[in-house]
């Protein structure tokens, strides 16, 4: 039990090197772990392949200790065996410190500490590195750490991401049953109770899943009302970005995946810190969360180059070590040799498969490993695809003729979210790449069957069937010239790679690659939103999170635009009102206006064509 500045202890397990059962004297590196789902619970992201049980903490160790380490895994603050009350993300930074602090005061610690971890583990990395964690000589940043949690993990172009309110609901729940054991109290929810929480939204303190447990409601609806962007989105834990002059002597391994909720996390955080003297080095999969050792993501297969164990190291144990032998040992040989080997920016573009229905079922994507210097990668030209009236997409000029498409946005029928960058945990969503089809397991699809390009709220603008093969790698953006009936509302945009018929699939197969969304009042400023008035033309810009795309000949390039995304966005009830609090909700005319002085356009990174590896 490691006390903390404030006299809170939380519980920690060491693994030392060994032989014959005994302790092994002398000074190590160490490479530490702080974690909220348990330090003695085996994590899923251990593992070596799909079908493989996920190894224990203690098996992890073992690796590592086995190569010359101390091996720390702590429960954060009101999680599991240690003291104090949860905060999410909000107590990591000076924990973080205050343990490596502590490990610097052992007489089994070298000075040298490492940091590891997936998920909610990485925000505790970039929390403690925020705050100059004494001793703190590498990272290995594993889909997670906070850039900036208002546009990335938290909130996104003024919209609140609903993963939070689905993982503060689970894991209250399981907080709950560990903490009344004799279950005659505390929060009982199934994946049934989420779903009908969901259809009731808004919710209210005090009428919410998480009324039962109030540590976990505060901190929900302190992210989900503090709709500006203040001072408690530049805390340290949240908000990298605002501590990057800490950051950068720091080597680090940053990791992440196209449909993953942190890739924009993950390229922000190594273009920050890059530059400054510590290598960083940037790796992007094709993978939903954590799930690096799979080759397919949602209903679409990339091929077995897809995991990272096919083309980066052997395995994932190895590439942390690697890393840490390079920075924590110093070794220019060996492990620490392949470290400093590998390019700085490896990722999967994804595409150029046959197509077809693999044996699983899945659409065969395809796809293949590509190595760069640096993110943005060199040579690619952004490209603007212009918005023309007649539905299509067009490379420039833009067109002269104005013009403009209006649909109805109803609040209370909001567009389903059908796979992209989210969590997959209820209600019933699912990360990855699928057919925009309503299907019956997905959560708000009300018509299964019907493409969503269909509904009358979604517009769909696509480019002619391509003459030659088009590589998007990059940050996708979306310039909108935007009206509305209504003081405040949403406008969403999702980047979709259009396969033609073919024998699998008679109606072709319109493939979700990134998405983005934008509340409207924050049009001009994150700190001061302003409302709209009623039928004035406003310019809006939506930042897609990037991607790496190979669109084939013979397919399109989709933009489609609407005004929500649910369950992955909060639905914006169009009234103005203060987010979470709204006490009615209004159906929205919008418009997008497009040529003349309203060009409103897709803008694409088009990457020169790299040999594959």
């Amino acid at each position: 039990m490691i006390t903390m500045r404030d006299g809170v202890r939380l519980a920690t397990d060491i693994y030392f090197p060994a032989a014959a059962g005994q302790r092994l004297p002398g000074r190590f590196p160490v490479v530490l772990e702080r974690t909220p789902y348990g330090k003695s619970v085996p994590s899923r992201s251990e593992r070596t392949h799909a079908d493989a049980t996920p190894l224990t903490r203690a098996e992890v160790a073992g690796y590592f200790v086995a190569h010359g380490y101390v091996v720390v895994y702590q429960d954060c603050r009101g999680r599991y065996g240690s003291e104090g009350d949860f905060v999410k993300y909000l107590s990591d930074a000076k924990d973080g410190y205050d343990t490596c602090a502590w490990i610097l005061e052992q007489d089994w610690a070298d000075g040298a500490i490492g940091t590891k971890g997936l998920s909610y583990a990485a925000h505790t990395q970039m929390a403690a590195a925020s705050l100059g964690a004494p001793g703190l000589r590498a990272m290995v940043v594993d889909s997670g750490g906070f850039s900036n949690g208002f546009q990335s993990g938290i909130r996104q172009g003024g919209a609140y991401e609903l993963k939070q309110a689905a993982w503060a609901v689970m894991f209250a729940a399981e907080h709950s049953r560990r903490k009344h054991a004799d279950d005659s109290d505390g929060l009982h929810l199934t994946p049934q109770d989420l779903d009908r929480w969901f259809k009731r939204m808004p919710w209210r303190r005090g009428d919410s899943p998480l009324t039962g447990a109030p540590d976990y409601e505060d901190f929900l609806f302190d992210q989900w009302e503090r709709g500006n962007f203040d001072s408690y989105w530049k805390q340290p834990g949240i908000y990298a970005e605002g501590y990057y002059d800490r950051l950068w002597h720091i080597p680090a391994l940053h990791i992440s995946s196209w449909y993953d909720v942190y890739p924009r996390t993950a390229v922000e955080n190594f273009k920050g810190t890059k530059g400054h003297g510590a290598p960083q080095q940037l790796v992007l999969g094709p993978w939903t969360h954590g799930n690096r050792w799979e080759t397919f993501a949602g209903d679409v297969d990339f091929g077995p180059a897809a995991r990272l164990d096919a083309s980066l190291a052997p395995s994932f144990l190895e590439l942390r070590l690697q890393w840490f032998d390079r920075w924590l040992k110093g070794m220019q040989t060996g492990h620490g040799a392949k470290a400093t080997a590998r390019s700085p920016v490896s990722l999967f573009v994804m595409g150029g498969g046959s197509g077809r229905k693999n044996a699983q079922g899945r659409l065969d994507h395809g796809g293949h490993w590509r190595v760069e210097q640096d993110w943005p990668i060199l040579g690619a030209r952004d490209t603007r695809l212009y918005l023309h009236a007649d539905g299509s997409l067009q490379s420039g000029p833009a067109p002269q003729t104005q013009g403009a498409h209006e649909y109805v946005f109803d609040p209370q029928d909001p567009v389903p979210t059908l796979g992209g960058s989210v969590v997959s945990r209820p209600p019933a969503i699912f990360a990855g790449g699928f057919n925009q089809v309503e299907r019956a397991d997905f959560f708000g699809c009300r018509m299964p069957g019907r493409p969503l390009a269909r509904r009358q709220d979604v517009l769909v603008f696509e480019t002619p069937q391509l003459s030659h093969d088009v590589e998007v790698t990059g940050a996708i953006e979306v310039v909108l010239h935007v009206s509305s009936n209504c003081p405040d509302t949403d406008f969403t945009a999702k980047l979709v790679d259009v396969y033609p018929p073919s024998d699998d699939y008679a109606e072709g197969y319109a493939l979700n690659l990134t998405d983005g969304i934008l509340r409207a009042r924050y049009r001009d400023s994150w700190e001061h939103p302003a409302l709209m008035e009623p039928g004035q033309v406003y310019a809006l810009r939506i930042e897609l999170f990037p991607t790496s795309n190979l669109f084939q000949r013979g397919h399109r390039i989709r933009l489609d635009i609407s005004s929500s995304n649910f369950p992955k966005f909060d639905v914006n009830p169009n009234t103005g009102e203060p987010e979470a609090q709204a006490t009615h909700s209004r159906v929205a005319i919008n418009r997008i206006h497009m040529g003349g002085v309203h060009a409103s356009h897709l803008q694409l990174p088009m990457a020169p064509r790299a040999a594959k590896p």
